[in-house]
C-alpha cells in the first residue's frame, strides 16, 4: 500500500480492569467514527474482572473477548485478527488522544509512506502527582528529541498498516506475556524487514496514569531495563533511544555526580565537586530541564533532574546486573 491509497484506520484498544480510565479514553475516539475519520474502535477485553467490558460496549466501541489473560501484545494481535482496516492504531486504555490526532495520523501516513508512525504525549500529564509529571514528560521528551525515522515503535499511540503488521507477525505475545517492551521488540523486527518507521511530534495524547515510585521502579526496572538487557543479547539493537550514546553519558555523569556526593558526606571529597557534576548533569540534559521547568516551575525543575540521576543509577544498575547473569524472576535456590 503506497502513500496515496485510502487509509482505513481500526483502532485496537487493549484492557484489562481499566474501567476507571477507558471511557475517557474512548470518548475522542467514538467522536472521531462519529466524524467518519476513523473507521471502527475493538476493545480487546483481556480477561477483566471489573465493567471494562460493558464500558466499552456502551461507548459504542465492539468488544472482543481475548479468551485469557494474554498481556497487552496478545490482545493486540487479538484485535488485530478481527480489524478490518489497513492501518492499525493502537491506543492504550489509559491513553487520551487528541481530538485531531485521526486527520494527523493519516497525513502523516500520507506523507512520509511509512509502515508505522507513533506520536508523543503531551505537556499536561492528567496525574498531577511529582512522579507523574516526571515520568510523563521525560517520556515526551524523548520522543520529541528523536529523530523523525524510528528504529522501534510504541504501541501507547502507534498506527502500522495492516500488511506489515502481519509480515512480521504482530507482538511477540509468547516472550511478553505482561506489559513490557512488546512494541520495542516489533519496531526491531519490523525495521529488520526493511520498513520505515515514523515519530510524528504533532501525533499527542493524554496519559492517565498515576505514577507511584513501587509502580515506576518495577516499570523502568523488570519490565523494561532488564528485557532490554536480555534483546540485546540475542540482537544487534541500534544505538538510540535510552541505549543510545547520549543516554551513556548521561548515566555516566549520574554515577559520578553519586560517587562524589557519597564522598563529600564522607569528607572525603570538597562540596564543590558534587555540585559540579550535578550542574554537568543538568547541562547534558538541558532540552529535558527546560521542558520540566516550562511544565512546573524552577523548583519542580530540579527536584525532577535530581530524581532522573537516580533513574539513570537504578535503571543502568539494572541492565548491567543482567547482563552478567542477574535476573529477577531467577527462583531462590531451596534451602
Amino acid at each position: 500500500m503506497n502513500g496515496a491509497t485510502k487509509i482505513a484506520l481500526s483502532v485496537i484498544v487493549p484492557v484489562y480492569n481499566g474501567e476507571a480510565v477507558l471511557g475517557r479514553c474512548l470518548a475522542p475516539l467514538v467522536a472521531m467514527k462519529l466524524d467518519r475519520a476513523i473507521d471502527e474502535i475493538i476493545v480487546v477485553d483481556d480477561g477483566s474482572t471489573d465493567a471494562s467490558a460493558w464500558v466499552a460496549a456502551e461507548a459504542g466501541a465492539r468488544v472482543v473477548r481475548s479468551g485469557g489473560r494474554l498481556g497487552p501484545g496478545g490482545a493486540r494481535n487479538r484485535g488485530a485478527e478481527v480489524a478490518t482496516g489497513n492501518v492499525l492504531w493502537f491506543v492504550d486504555a489509559d491513553v487520551v488522544v487528541h481530538p485531531d490526532a485521526a486527520q494527523v495520523l493519516k497525513e502523516a501516513f500520507a506523507r512520509t509512506g511509512a509502515a508505522a508512525v507513533f506520536g508523543t504525549y503531551d505537556e499536561f500529564p492528567a496525574a498531577t502527582n511529582f512522579l507523574s509529571q516526571y515520568k510523563n514528560l521525560a517520556h515526551r521528551h524523548h520522543h520529541v528529541r528523536s529523530g523523525r525515522d524510528a528504529e522501534t515503535f510504541w504501541a501507547g499511540c502507534g498506527a502500522i498498516r495492516a500488511a506489515a503488521f502481519s509480515t512480521v507477525g504482530g507482538f511477540d505475545a509468547a516472550r511478553y506475556p505482561q506489559p513490557s517492551i512488546e512494541d520495542i521488540e516489533l519496531g526491531l523486527r519490523l525495521r529488520q524487514r526493511g520498513f520505515a518507521i515514523r515519530i510524528e511530534p504533532e501525533l499527542q495524547s493524554r496519559h492517565l496514569k498515576e505514577w507511584r515510585l513501587a509502580s515506576l521502579l518495577r516499570t523502568d526496572v523488570v519490565q523494561r531495563a532488564v528485557p532490554w538487557a536480555r534483546l540485546l543479547e540475542q540482537h544487534r539493537v541500534p544505538a538510540t533511544l535510552n541505549v543510545s550514546l547520549g543516554e551513556r553519558v548521561r548515566a555516566l555523569l549520574a554515577w559520578a555526580f553519586a560517587l562524589s556526593a557519597g564522598a563529600w558526606l564522607a569528607r572525603l571529597a570538597p562540596f564543590y565537586l558534587p555540585a559540579l557534576l550535578f550542574v554537568a548533569a543538568v547541562a547534558a540534559s538541558a532540552h529535558l530541564f527546560a521542558l520540566f521547568h516550562r511544565a512546573n516551575g524552577l523548583l519542580f525543575a530540579l527536584g525532577a533532574i535530581l530524581f532522573h540521576q537516580f533513574q539513570y543509577l537504578y535503571a543502568s544498575a539494572a541492565f548491567v546486573a543482567c547482563r552478567l547473569g542477574w535476573s529477577p524472576d531467577r527462583p531462590r535456590p531451596s534451602k
